[in-house]
């Protein structure tokens, strides 16, 4: 009868030193995260500024925009480390000395790379317009000065900077098919074509699907890649959703930036959700 007390109270003491362990972790998370989401939605919170948002014409380009930056990017992003996951998973010594370069961009700090391009694109002093006047006497375009060739460039950055990182998440999906299938499907006749479509594809389509679905998440707050190159211009017509919320702080408009951010929500919820979801359901498949 003495036992269960002594168990209880054990288990009370236990809990408290949980709790006083965590408490600094939920109280940084709490100044940190809560506090300011919660006021930043405390001041979007009047109907005026989002009608000022949808009167400002540069809002539903920026929106256009962010939409364009999420379907182009992330698919093209993803067909490339498909294709070079597949190129960079061979056992070859001069292939894994190229795949340790082919990382470095993903391991460089955002600013120094971006901002490098963005001197190379300069259409008056830029490396790139020099060397095509210099070598083939042609008058480079401007690269950061047409609108839609500016956001094209910011595009190719994003992937540029990103694309180091999924794929070698795709190698990792590929490393984990085992090499058993592929010597059979060999000895059966099927082509690289047959290989990938019934034993790689597969194997990897959950992992490429959920990649895709988070990358969209990060894609969304990617700031760097418009930012820095662009700066939202030329014209104000280069801006996503993320970098949007600058333009109206610069000009002393902080209820209409903190809308501009809100509206990014019903994008990225969906996106939240269906991760939760999948994760989920990961977690209950592992537990069975």
């Amino acid at each position: 009868m003495n036992t269960q007390p002594k168990a209880h109270k054990r288990f009370n003491s236990w809990q408290m030193w949980g709790m006083l362990l965590l408490a600094p972790y939920v109280l940084v998370f709490a100044v940190f995260v809560i506090y300011p989401v919660l006021y930043g939605l405390w001041i979007a919170r009047h109907p005026h500024s989002y009608e000022l948002l949808f009167q400002d014409p540069v809002f539903p380009r920026t929106v256009l925009n962010t939409l364009i930056f999420l379907i182009v990017g992330i698919n093209l992003k993803f067909v490339i480390a498909l294709g070079l996951s597949g190129f960079f998973v061979q056992q070859k010594k001069w292939i894994k000395a190229l795949l340790l370069l082919f990382l470095l961009p993903w391991a460089i700090p955002s600013i120094p790379t971006i901002l490098s391009f963005r001197f190379m694109l300069n259409p008056e002093w830029g490396l790139i317009n020099s060397s095509l006047f210099r070598w083939f006497e042609i008058e480079g375009p401007g690269w950061l000065t047409e609108p839609w060739l500016a956001f094209a460039c910011s595009v190719l950055v994003h992937i540029w900077k990103s694309l180091p990182f999924w794929t070698l998440i795709l190698i990792t999906g590929r490393l984990a098919i085992s090499s058993e299938l592929y010597e059979a499907a060999s000895v059966d006749g099927a082509s690289r074509w047959q290989q990938f479509k019934f034993i790689t594809w597969p194997s990897i389509a959950t992992l490429y699907l959920t990649s895709t679905m988070l990358s969209m998440v990060w894609t969304l707050g990617d700031f760097n890649s418009v930012y820095l190159l662009t700066g939202g211009g030329p014209g104000d017509q280069t801006h996503v959703l993320a970098t949007l919320g600058i333009r109206y702080l610069r000009i002393d408009q902080l209820e209409l930036a903190m809308a501009s951010i809100v509206m990014a929500m019903p994008l990225v919820l969906p996106l939240v959700i269906f991760m939760v979801r999948r994760l989920a359901a990961g977690e209950a498949k592992l537990a069975h």
